[in-house]
């Protein structure tokens, strides 16, 4: 679980609803992961709603925006490690949508291969 957090932690980010910033998770972070890991194989964890913030965009309207808690995050990323080499061998060659190491770039030069 150290690493799922570590990769919270590179993407940085804002605290969500609780308050709680990566920072701050950090100053307790066995305990922190400890209780985590416990609320996950007890089927105790649930989710904190996300944290609702309004981002500027360039024409001066607003798109809003969803912040999941840090401990929520680290959540999704311990179920994104353990499912993601299952699924990955599954998903079809010409599938690009949300998978490692691929992007919507990358379908369109494919489409254009066939044009």
């Amino acid at each position: 679980m150290i690493k799922d957090f570590k990769a919270v932690k590179k993407n940085r980010g804002a605290a969500g609803i609780d308050k709680v910033s990566i920072k701050m998770f950090e100053a307790n972070l066995e305990d922190n992961l400890m209780a985590l890991m416990r609320d996950m194989k007890e089927g105790l964890f649930e989710p904190h709603p996300l944290k609702r913030v309004l981002m500027p965009k360039g024409d001066g309207r607003s798109r809003p925006l969803g912040i999941p808690a840090v401990r929520d995050r680290v959540c999704q990323e311990v179920v994104r490690t353990l499912l993601e080499p299952i699924f990955e061998q599954k998903f079809h060659e010409t599938s690009y949508g949300f998978r490692p190491v691929r992007s919507c770039h990358q379908a369109i030069e494919k489409i254009l291969e066939y044009h």
